[in-house]
Parts: C-alpha cells; sequence; structure tokens
C-alpha cells in the first residue's frame, strides 16, 4: 500500500479548510526555500505532496513551468484553481509519473518524511530531476522547545496505533538525519537552513477548524471522534492565546537542498 492509498481521501476530507487556514502559514518558508533554488523565469519545478498548490502557485508567479503530485484530490481541485497552466496529478510519491531528468528542481514540503517508502521516494524525486538539478526537502525542525510541538503531538493520546516503522512527524528533524538520508540516494547536501515562522489564527476556534483539516487530524477523528479532537486541539492552542483573542504559535522548519551529481 503507498502513500495515495493510505492518504489521498483523509487529506481531501477538509480541503478547503487546509487552502484557506494553514498553507499559508507557510508562505515565507516557501519563499526562501525558491530564493535558494533561484527558481526564476523557466524553471521547471515539481512540487512533490504538493498539497492545495500554494508553492507551485508562488513558483508559477516568479515564471517557473510548475508541475504537482499529491495523494488528495481534493486538494489537487484548488491546486489546480490556483494555476490552470500546472500540471497536476494525482498518485505515489514511490511511484511519480513523470519522465527521467524532467525537471530543474524538486520539492518536497513536509511530505516525503511521510511516504509508504521514504528512500524510494527520494530515488523517485532524484529520477525526474535532471543531473545537476535540486532536491529540496522540508521537515518541522527539532521539537525540543518549539512550541509548535505541543500542538503536532496534542493527538497523540488519541491516535490510532501507527503502523510498524511508521515515521512520525519529526523523523528528520533532529541533527543530520535529513542531510545523511539524501546523501544515502545518490545526493549532494549543499545547504541546510532553519527558518523560524509562526502559527497565526483570528481567534482559538478559527485554529482549531485549521488544525482539523489536517489529514493527520481527520484520522483521528474516525478513530476517537470529532469532539475529541477539537477539544484536544482547542486544549493545546489555549495557552498561546494573545490578548487580543488570536492565536499565534512559534514554529520552525528545517530545509536541505542537495543536488544530483
Amino acid at each position: 500500500m503507498g502513500t495515495a492509498a493510505q492518504n489521498g481521501e483523509l487529506w481531501s476530507s477538509h480541503a478547503r479548510d487546509w487552502a484557506e487556514l494553514q498553507e499559508g502559514q507557510a508562505r515565507a518558508v516557501y519563499q526562501a526555500v525558491f530564493d535558494d533554488l533561484r527558481v526564476r523565469e523557466g524553471t521547471r519545478l515539481l512540487d512533490a505532496g504538493c498539497g492545495s498548490g500554494l508553492a507551485a502557485q508562488i513558483a508559477a508567479a516568479r515564471g517557473a513551468q510548475v508541475a504537482g503530485l499529491d495523494a488528495a484530490a481534493g486538494l489537487l481541485a484548488i491546486a489546480r484553481e490556483r494555476t490552470p497552466a500546472g500540471d497536476f496529478r494525482q498518485g505515489e510519491l514511490e511511484e511519480l509519473p513523470f519522465a527521467d531528468a524532467s525537471f530543474d528542481a524538486v520539492t518536497g514540503f513536509n511530505s516525503f518524511q511521510f511516504a509508504a517508502d521514504v528512500p524510494r521516494a527520494l530515488r523517485e524525486a532524484v529520477r525526474v530531476v535532471r543531473p545537476g538539478g535540486a532536491v529540496a526537502v522540508l521537515t518541522w525542525g527539532p521539537p525540543e522547545g518549539m512550541p509548535v510541538a505541543a500542538i503536532v503531538n496534542s493527538l497523540r493520546p488519541l491516535a490510532p496505533p501507527p503502523p510498524p516503522g511508521a515515521p512520525g512527524p519529526f523523523a528528520l528533524s533532529t541533527g543530520n538525519a535529513l542531510s545523511d538520508l539524501l546523501a544515502a540516494q545518490g545526493l549532494e547536501p549543499e545547504l541546510l537552513r532553519d527558518v523560524p515562522f509562526t502559527l497565526r489564527y483570528t481567534d482559538l476556534e478559527t485554529g482549531v477548524r485549521g488544525l482539523n483539516s489536517s489529514g493527520v487530524a481527520e484520522r483521528v477523528m474516525r478513530h476517537a471522534g470529532v469532539e475529541a479532537v477539537a477539544n484536544a486541539h482547542r486544549e493545546a492552542l489555549r495557552p498561546f492565546v494573545q490578548p487580543d483573542g488570536s492565536c499565534a504559535v512559534a514554529a520552525l522548519f528545517r530545509y536541505v537542498i542537495a543536488r544530483r551529481g
């Protein structure tokens, strides 16, 4: 069973809430990665695990020729609305439906670590990027001392048992785990960068709605119930409510850019 079979339906369940409330939280991080990749007019870019297509939309605004792959039909529908000229396909990270050396760069924003077979998914990224092209992989930063880790971990007590060997959200977050994994697939890591950002919501209930929109949350809802998940997110967010009623949670993303030899 591959990534699409496991995750596609789950991540389609609240696609509009994800697109409107969650995806844009990482806009500055996408921009930072594209700056380091030198994405510009004519760059052929694949966003693997593209979600509802915000990163692809940003790259297209820079003049890139964009393609995207995701497991979730509901998210892909929004990606196509945002960038009609993009080539968005539903499928597996482990079996990318693109020809060898099709792209100048491949990005994976918080996606590769959730593949059913992470090394195989990265080998596919290497296959479809041209020699000398770049692969950029982003994950959460180290969880120790990161406020958003409390939010990410808030559903653990409610979640069904994970499949054997399931990596978890912080599997590639510490030490050289991400760089070493890329190097093992024949890539040459050239840059590792941490980018701080803040999850922001206009109020507590909007924050709960945003957090409930992930496929991870949907999986737990089907096991423990919608209200249990909403309450867990509500209590996790409550310490981050500001005097004006908004919510602000400090977070950190880490990314590595590596190059195909």
